[in-house]
């Protein structure tokens, strides 16, 4: 029989973790289907020791532990996940409601279904250079999971975006040299982190390098470094024991793509008052949607999950009267988070 629900989420990253906190204040219990075998999405699964720097209330916060805090918070709310399978069929039925079937065979019978999958299936762009296939996930590395093995080593780094200057700003004092190679001179990282970046460099901390990967390197059947080409043509060599990438990911909306709702540029179009599809009943938060003034980051996407909760509550009971409460003082929002009052305290 299918698991009749008000709410499946897709996607168990930050964005559908805090979509489940957000529901769960309003009352509306949630089941999330993840592909991934692991809770956490691209967070868990590609950066968990990335730091993270534009958390509220957190200077810095790893990936990882961010998941971690989240789960600690939606605890209370006790929601079901269903990891490993990936969301094959979606269609709505006669009386409203969606069928729900994953990759494992899971069905659900659900009211409304909230979007949170990131990039969709996603995989990280590889080197592709002369080469590479020898030494890719053995000493081209396209995440990083225990920063401790990288002590006294001799790295290199490839990317401009957030990523890649995280990584170089944390791990420069910590490993023998790194070099950060970027194809343009131009960063598509915070000014702030590229900033900090060029005063290492000045320092002489970091080396940076502009060009394009030609050729990885090796002798004997060991992995050497990378050969560089400039903007002129010139090619170096670049010694390094591993290399990182950060290229960022190659998105695939798999059968999303055939549901029936507007897609821009592999993002689904969402409106911004309670990040609705343009089907109703199916909602998208995250790196998956795209509106006007869209800013790809973790706290845009727990602003959209609170309103999508007020849209799914607003979607399930048009006609009941929804009033804002207050986590601070609302006993009933203290009821729902399992908060304990000290006796007296009114």
């Amino acid at each position: 029989m299918p698991i009749t629900t008000d709410v499946v989420i897709i996607g168990a990253g930050p964005a559908g973790l805090f979509q489940v906190f957000e529901l769960g204040l309003l009352d509306i219990h949630a089941h999330v289907v993840d592909s991934l075998q692991k809770i956490g999405g691209q967070c868990g699964e590609l950066y968990p020791e990335k730091p993270i720097y534009d958390i509220p209330a957190y200077p810095v916060i790893g990936a990882q532990e961010l998941v971690d805090r989240l789960m600690e918070q939606i605890a209370p709310f006790e929601p079901q996940f269903h990891l490993g399978q990936a969301v094959t069929e979606l269609q709505r039925k006669d009386d409203g409601r969606f069928a729900l079937v994953t990759s494992t065979g899971t069905e659900f019978d659900t009211a409304t279904v909230i979007i949170a999958a990131g990039l969709g299936a996603f995989e990280p762009r590889k080197v592709r250079a002369p080469g590479a296939a020898d030494f890719n996930n053995r000493n081209i590395h396209y995440r990083i999971t225990e920063a401790e093995e990288l002590l006294q080593k001799d790295i290199i780094i490839l990317g401009g975006g957030d990523s890649a200057l995280d990584w170089t700003l944390e791990l420069h004092d910590k490993v023998n040299s790194l070099t950060l190679i970027h194809r343009r001179v131009e960063y598509r990282a915070q000014p702030a982190s590229v900033k900090k970046m060029k005063a290492l460099v000045k320092k002489g901390l970091v080396r940076e390098f502009h060009g394009m990967v030609r050729e990885v390197l090796s002798a004997n059947g060991k992995y050497r470094g990378l050969c560089v080409a400039d903007a002129d043509g010139n090619t170096h060599e670049i010694e390094s024991d591993d290399t990182y990438v950060f290229w960022g990911l190659s998105p695939n909306l798999g059968p999303l793509a055939e549901w029936g709702l507007d897609i821009e540029k592999r993002q689904i179009s969402v409106d911004t008052e309670q990040f609705q599809t343009s089907e109703p009943g199916i909602f998208a938060v995250g790196d998956i949607n795209t509106y006007p003034g869209k800013k790809k980051l973790i706290l845009s996407g727990f602003h959209e999950a609170a309103l999508a909760a007020f849209g799914v509550q607003k979607y399930l009971d048009p006609d009941k009267r929804v009033f804002l409460q207050y986590t601070t003082t609302s006993p009933i929002m203290h009821k729902r988070l399992g908060v304990v009052r000290p006796q007296g305290d009114k």
